[in-house]
């Protein structure tokens, strides 16, 4: 081989050489590439298996799902699309009562949830005063209730309260209520029952009777009649308005803080909506307070047993701390508060208590006999020459002897409260009765809904929807204690209304059952909605069949 062949042949392998180190390297790269890859998804993988371990670990432990950073949140949100309160629930059976809620780690949205009737008592009397509701609570209802009875706390709230009481317990208030009752029941509310009879529709009574319960808590605590329970059924824009607003306020309680009060300033998403409609709110109450103003001037020289009486009239003619008269913007909380405690909590009650009856006939029919046995007493009224079911106008002390009809709706607020939760905050360290410890600042919320579906409170039927259980022997109703059967709130707090809302409920209940069979309309959906207050998210759909003569005879006992 010549001296130039082999010099071509080592440059030849030379560069075969340096190609196949390269080619080996490059090689070696995509491998080492390719297990780098594998190795991420391995990772990636085991995150996902840990997440879901985590989350079935806590699920089966909570009842709640918490995940990794989001807490518990996620799990909440679905909540909300199916039925929060029943997850809740579930949460609170695996835990014996009580539970820590965890929010994400990137906010402060962590509180204690608990439906233990001792650690009740301890932070709605015993404690009372360590358990306020709080600044958390008071900001984020603060544009809807503003300073009102439900928001407050200490003396602002002390100071309400008391005016409230003395109003409520006075011989004036207690016959405008029921004569305003009287008149919306026999003269509205049944003309608008039989007026959907005749034309065979059906109706949403869930609206009727918000409708029935505004009208009344403006007479009585407004002197105003917004005559919203009329034939023609007018649209009412506050209505809506307020719905929408309790709705979107609530939704802050499961939102971080910094999110809503974000899209607040960016006046976006439901904080837009919840602003139009406090808009309206306002419009509303200023209304009512520039007319009660102005026959508060022309009322001024009337002897005392002829003016009116009504709340908004009590607070206006009060002074605050520095002798002055209260302003608009407070009068304006007041008249908020008091109709969301007088429209929504009976009208709402009455709606499930409805929806029961409709699938326990046999309860219906023991309420039917025992009004029929009330009014049978009477002395003066010929039953025989009277078409009952039409004519038939209840008394008061007729109402107050219905025990099972109380008790079927005390059975009804059990399973479904008005207000199926409620909030406290912490202001010092404490431990509830039942060993959980309390830091200074922890938020409280006590699962009202959620209390009247343990076995451990209510026993192993308490699914049941049952009268009988508010009953002694002879028939009696008895009732419950506050911190067990929490409708109504305890302690300090209990329900002022609670005595009027037994009334009013009863009224309406039984002037209805004694003249009509509700029947809900076939595969109309009742889920309750996320709100302040437990509506039907759909309504109330139903058909309205009279209740003929022989039926309510049978009951008299009239041949």
């Amino acid at each position: 081989m010549t001296k130039t062949n082999t010099s071509n042949f080592n440059l030849t392998f030379s560069c075969y050489t340096s190609n196949m180190v390269a080619a080996t390297e490059n090689l070696f790269s995509h491998i080492l590439f390719l297990f780098q890859q594998i190795q991420i998804i391995e990772i990636i993988i085991a995150s996902i298996v840990f997440i879901i371990i985590h989350a079935l670990h806590s699920k089966k432990h909570h009842g709640l799902t918490n995940w990794p950073i989001l807490g518990m949140l996620p799990s909440l949100m679905i909540g909300l699309k199916t039925n929060m309160y029943e997850g809740i629930t579930e949460t609170l059976k695996h835990q014996n009562g009580t539970f820590r809620f965890k929010g994400p780690w990137f906010t402060s949205f962590n509180c204690i949830i608990t439906s233990e009737p001792q650690n009740l008592e301890h932070l709605l009397k015993t404690k009372f005063n360590i358990f306020p509701k709080g600044n958390f609570f008071k900001d984020t209802v603060s544009d809807l209730l503003g300073d009102g009875i439900f928001a407050v706390d200490n003396e602002t709230w002390q100071k309400q309260r008391k005016t409230a009481s003395i109003e409520f317990h006075s011989t004036k208030f207690r016959k405008l209520t029921t004569d305003s009752l009287f008149e919306l029941v026999n003269n509205r509310l049944i003309p608008v029952l039989d007026s959907s009879l005749k034309k065979s529709v059906s109706i949403d009574l869930q609206d009727i009777l918000l409708r029935l319960t505004f009208d009344n808590v403006c007479m009585i605590a407004f002197d105003v009649d917004p005559s919203c329970l009329q034939l023609h059924l007018p649209e009412i824009p506050f209505a809506r308005a307020f719905e929408d607003a309790t709705e979107a306020t609530l939704l802050r309680f499961v939102a971080p803080v910094c999110v809503w009060k974000a899209m607040r300033f960016l006046n976006l998403g439901m904080e837009r909506k919840l602003k139009e409609s406090i808009q309206k709110v306002d419009e509303f109450a200023e209304n009512v307070i520039r007319a009660r103003k102005k026959e508060l001037s022309l009322e001024h020289d009337m002897e005392d047993d002829k003016r009116k009486s009504d709340l908004l009239t009590v607070f206006m003619k009060l002074k605050d701390e520095n002798g002055k008269a209260y302003s608009d913007k407070f009068l304006r909380d007041i008249c908020v508060s008091f109709i969301l405690a007088g429209r929504d909590t009976s009208s709402v009650a009455l709606s499930w208590f409805f929806w029961l009856l409709n699938q326990n006939h046999e309860v219906e029919e023991k309420i039917l006999e025992e009004i029929c046995r009330v009014v049978s007493q009477r002395e003066d009224i010929n039953i025989n020459k009277e078409v009952f079911n039409d004519s038939l106008r209840f008394k008061p002390e007729e109402i107050k002897k219905m025990g099972y009809l109380h008790a079927a709706l005390s059975e009804t607020l059990r399973l479904y409260p008005s207000v199926p939760m409620d909030h406290k905050e912490v202001v010092e360290d404490d431990t509830f009765p039942d060993g959980t410890k309390l830091k200074k600042g922890t938020k409280i919320i006590y699962a009202i809904y959620s209390m009247g579906r343990m076995e451990s409170i209510w026993g192993k039927d308490c699914l049941e929807f049952k009268p009988e259980r508010w009953l002694t022997k002879d028939g009696h109703f008895i009732g419950e204690s506050a911190y067990k059967f929490t409708a109504f709130n305890g302690g300090p707090r209990l329900c002022l209304g609670k005595d009027f809302a037994y009334y009013q409920m009863k009224y309406v209940a039984a002037s209805i059952i004694f003249r009509y069979h509700v029947k809900v309309v076939e595969n109309h959906l009742i889920v309750p909605k996320l709100s302040l207050t437990l509506y039907m998210k759909h309504g109330l759909k139903v058909n309205l069949h009279r209740r003929c003569d022989e039926e309510i005879h049978k009951y008299l006992k009239i041949s």
